[in-house]
């Protein structure tokens, strides 16, 4: 008499089965609540992740800028598969834009805060600010800064951001040591 196998019970299946619902599925951050809610770790990749896919667009590849940031390639595809596409040769590369959550910071009237955008266009008008500020402090030059003296930055809630375009406030904060150029990401995630 032949044995009939059933689907699904063999002891690999179920090792299969056991192995998927025991991980949890990440979910992405939409809101600096749900951010900050992360364990440590997470929040660090998350950081670690949009800053790979920010530097994948300026045409560096997922290795180099995944090494480069201490993140390994596999976070990045698994956080921010949004943010990208398959090739046919089963490369990575980034779409143009992305709504990935970004926790940045920006100088204020008050010292530095915190502002969450979910859209790339907007830490892309944050990331020209500081390096507008920056060139600025460093040669004296406000070209750039003048510039972008009308731009905005919108939030995750949907508020306009006012940026801080005062020069002499700008030049006090520099000398008090409160604007820092290592990253625009926000506080140590």
């Amino acid at each position: 008499m032949r044995r009939s196998k059933r689907h699904g019970n063999s002891k690999s299946a179920r090792l299969a089965k056991r192995k998927h619902t025991s991980q949890k599925r990440f979910t992405a951050p939409q809101t600096t609540q749900q951010f900050y809610a992360l364990p440590k770790r997470q929040r660090e990749q998350w950081a670690s992740v949009t800053q790979v896919i920010s530097k994948m667009r300026d045409g560096m590849s997922m290795r180099q800028a995944s090494r480069e940031l201490g993140v390994s390639a596999r976070i990045v595809t698994r956080y921010g598969r949004s943010a990208l596409k398959k090739t046919k040769s089963g490369h990575y590369i980034p779409k143009p834009t992305d709504s990935l959550l970004r926790v940045l910071v920006r100088p204020s009237a008050k010292g530095l805060a915190e502002v969450a955008v979910n859209r790339s266009a907007e830490a892309t008008v944050l990331g020209k600010y500081w390096s507008a500020v920056e060139k600025f402090l460093v040669r004296g030059d406000a070209s750039d800064l003048k510039r972008l003296r009308r731009k905005t930055v919108v939030d995750v809630t949907g508020k306009r951001v006012r940026l801080l375009f005062d020069l002499e406030e700008l030049k006090r904060q520099a000398s008090a040591g409160v604007l820092h150029f290592e990253s625009i990401y926000g506080r140590k995630a």
